[in-house]
């Protein structure tokens, strides 16, 4: 069997794929995130706006193409209701910001520097992972980063920002 290499232009063609819809993935996350914060912070129940009013108004600020009038996306949005994330579904992507900020701190010391890759190891382990619950995680994620947490990293990530490469 004889390998070849795979053509450039293959190869760019599936890098894009990656990435593909990425911006809309995101958006349809900070659509369920929305919605649910909007749905136990501010829906009156009985009032003069229906659950699928609220959905249709965030929808409208978070999606490329407007919602479809009869949307009911509720009917299977179990995450919310039985799942056990009331007001908590935002989790899911602020999990995703501190995951990917966290991991471009081994990034921007060079993944292949393994002196400086231990060292902000070392760093995680002595504030993200040693303190835990006993610090506010924001206090704990800027102990480790000295700085607040950026989207960047996760955006980056996702394909949404352009990569800078240092020389």
């Amino acid at each position: 069997m004889k390998l070849e290499t795979l053509p450039e232009d293959i190869y760019q063609k599936l890098v894009a794929a990656k990435t593909f819809r990425a911006g809309t993935l995101n958006l349809r996350q900070l659509r369920f995130a929305t919605v649910d914060l909007e749905l136990h912070a501010k829906y009156v129940p009985g009032g003069s706006e229906s659950i699928y009013c609220a959905d249709q108004r965030v929808s409208r600020r978070t999606q490329v193409l407007p919602p479809h009038p009869e949307d009911k996306f509720f009917a299977s949005f179990s995450h919310i209701f039985a799942g056990g994330y009331a007001a908590g579904y935002y989790s899911y992507m602020w999990a995703e910001v501190l995951s990917a900020d966290a991991f471009s701190a081994f990034e921007d010391v060079g993944l292949e520097n393994e002196k400086a890759v231990k060292e902000t190891g070392q760093r995680f382990r002595e504030t993200v992972l040693a303190l835990g619950g006993g610090k506010a995680p924001l206090e704990v994620f800027v102990l480790f980063r000295s700085r607040e947490l950026s989207p960047e990293a996760l955006l980056r990530h996702h394909g949404l920002l352009s990569v800078t490469i240092s020389a």
